[in-house]
């Protein structure tokens, strides 16, 4: 019986590369995660703090619904967490309609990052 030798060195170089490339995967898909979870958190934040604005909305329309009528147009601005809600009520017989429900952020500009482009 004639032994026919195996080269392993192509074998070798081939699983290194692929075990590189693994691990380069793994790493990127780690850090991309952990990008995700603070993303996800900064929405959860931002959409609780919009809920609360509408609840404290919801709450004035229902006192302004219950007071008698000594108004014809009835404004009031709520603010939490850097969120605006601007809410203006119209008499309309015996109850107030709602004429402008508006949230805004105040936005304010980043400063300049010395390492970006600026693009001009």
């Amino acid at each position: 019986m004639k032994h026919i030798p195996i080269r392993l060195g192509p074998l070798a170089l081939l699983l290194t590369v692929i075990s590189i490339c693994l691990g380069t995967l793994a790493v990127l898909s780690f850090s991309n995660s952990g990008a995700d979870m603070r993303l996800a958190k900064r929405y959860s934040e931002a959409v609780r703090t919009r809920y609360l604005l509408e609840e404290d909305g919801q709450k004035f329309l229902d006192e302004m619904n219950d007071a008698p009528m000594a108004w014809d147009i009835v404004s009031r601005t709520f603010e939490r967490e850097g969120y605006t809600l601007v809410v203006e009520l119209k008499a309309d017989g015996e109850s107030f309609e709602v004429s402008k429900w508006q949230i805004t952020k105040n936005w304010e500009e980043e400063p300049e990052l010395d390492n970006l482009w600026q693009g001009n």
